[in-house]
């Protein structure tokens, strides 16, 4: 049985609505808003998933949801994202743009709009004027409400979209970037001035999807991805035929390629032509997430904070498990054209965080959850990215973090004034809780005890009330 099919990860079978909701500890008053997280939770048999390669990423999204007001937790919920008969379930991130709701997920497949209480309404309104699909993360600038992505798919081939809504959630900007092949490209980064690209050694690999074809007729299939992959783009129903076949898991078409570059872009926001990218070498990575980027006052520096994979997908292609990751500091050097690279903490961790009043500004602090083995540990971290301090907290032997997001006490307040809030499963109750530490000393301020099990999941973010 694949371990993504397993204990924490094990997906859940019933949707729950739970009210008034035990708390312990005081939840702030002033926190009025639902706390959203999403994450895959396949609906078929196990057994069956895991007889036909079940890829951790590949499992129907599922969202789960708090609502905290007036210092209560008025309701948890959590809700199958149900989308049309052609597309995939959206299970990576959740987030809230222009008064909507929207789960997530990359690689051309469409963002899904839920409503106050997590019920599918439908495709968001601007899918369709969207070259690939969207991503699973795009990046809010705080003082403009615009919302920035890079979309990749492999059958755009060299080509991903750069994409800006505005406050409003209309599309406002649209280009073509060219990158070396066809990567998998999960996240990006923002500056005052500039879009951050990665494009790394995780790429399409057409053996993977020939391979999955009928003996007879993997030839034909690796020669018909060959033209099409980079080239024109192709229907989603092609797409579905010639990879997944209906309604089956199978592997992620992506792989760790030796031979490919790793480079990080950056590209002025208001470039009309997506030629205008500058590309910075770096020693061969991959990274899933950004921490944080931002331009350093009165240098031509860039410096972007993520957290570093030595590689990925290269022996295990089930789930992102090739070793230890790590926080790292590139500095992008405009007037030189070099890349440097420093690594802040040695703890292998991922799911930075930081306060998003300061997307693409300086910052201070981040926030990160440790692992432990390729799986989620008991510790939660505070980067202090000015002393090079690294704060650890630990919830307690088979309390297993996840994500915590940043939610600050008040609209002015300052960069660690606030709470993080994630959810935490006890595998020796079987049960989760929404976890609130205090952000400066990563002391307990709350805890909300759930009805049931929230799996291993992705992203999420806090959704504040109207």
């Amino acid at each position: 049985m694949s371990r993504y099919l397993q204990d924490e990860f094990a997906p859940v079978a019933e949707e729950l609505t739970a009210l008034d909701l035990t708390v312990s500890g005081r939840l702030p008053a002033h926190l009025d808003g639902r706390y959203l997280r999403i994450g895959p939770n396949p609906a078929q048999d196990p057994a069956a998933l895991a007889a036909a390669g079940y890829h951790w990423f590949l499992g129907e999204g599922m969202v789960h949801g708090v609502r905290l007001e007036d210092g209560h937790a008025r309701w948890y919920r959590n809700r199958w994202v149900r989308p049309d008969a052609c597309d995939f379930a959206p299970n990576t991130n959740v987030v809230q743009h222009a008064g909507r709701t929207m789960a997530l997920v990359e690689a051309g497949a469409p963002p899904y709009e839920l409503d106050d209480e997590l019920d599918t309404v439908g495709r968001c309104g601007f899918a369709g004027d969207l070259r690939a699909g969207y991503t699973a993360h795009p990046h809010e600038d705080p003082a403009t409400g615009e919302l920035h992505a890079v979309s990749y798919s492999w059958t755009r081939g060299n080509r991903v979209d750069y994409s800006v809504l505005d406050a409003a959630g209309s599309l406002r900007h649209q280009l073509e970037i060219e990158v070396h092949g066809s990567p998998m490209m999960h996240d990006c980064a923002l500056t005052e001035h500039h879009l951050v690209v990665y494009d790394l050694p995780v790429t399409f690999d057409i053996d993977m999807v020939a391979g999955k074809a009928p003996r007879p007729l993997r030839l034909p299939t690796r020669l018909a991805l060959n033209r099409v992959v980079g080239r024109n783009p192709v229907s989603d129903k092609v797409v579905e035929a010639m990879t997944r076949g209906r309604g089956v898991p199978t592997q992620l078409p992506y792989s760790w390629d030796d031979d490919y570059p790793a480079r990080i872009g950056l590209l002025p926001r208001d470039a009309t032509d997506g030629s205008a990218v500058r590309w910075f070498d770096v020693d061969p990575c991959y990274v899933f997430h950004t921490l944080n980027a931002f331009e350093v006052p009165g240098t031509d520096e860039v410096v972007v904070d993520v957290v570093r994979h030595d590689r990925m997908f290269a022996t295990r292609f089930d789930g992102p498990d090739e070793g230890p990751a790590s926080l790292v500091r590139f500095t992008l050097d405009l007037a030189s054209g070099r890349a440097s690279e420093h690594r802040f903490d040695e703890h292998p961790q991922e799911f930075p965080r930081h306060d998003e009043r300061l997307t693409g500004r300086r910052h201070r602090f981040g926030y990160s959850v440790g692992f432990d083995d390729g799986r989620l540990g008991d510790t939660v971290l505070k980067h202090d990215t000015v002393a090079g301090t690294t704060q650890e907290r630990r919830l307690g032997a088979g309390r297993l973090a996840g994500e915590m997001t940043f939610v600050p006490s008040s609209p002015d307040a300052a960069e660690d004034d606030g709470v993080l809030m994630g959810y935490v499963h006890d595998l020796a109750r079987g049960l989760s809780d929404l976890v609130l530490l205090d952000a400066g000393t990563l002391e307990d301020v709350a805890t909300v005890h759930l009805p049931g099990r929230v799996p291993a999941g992705f992203h999420g973010s806090w959704a504040p009330a109207p």
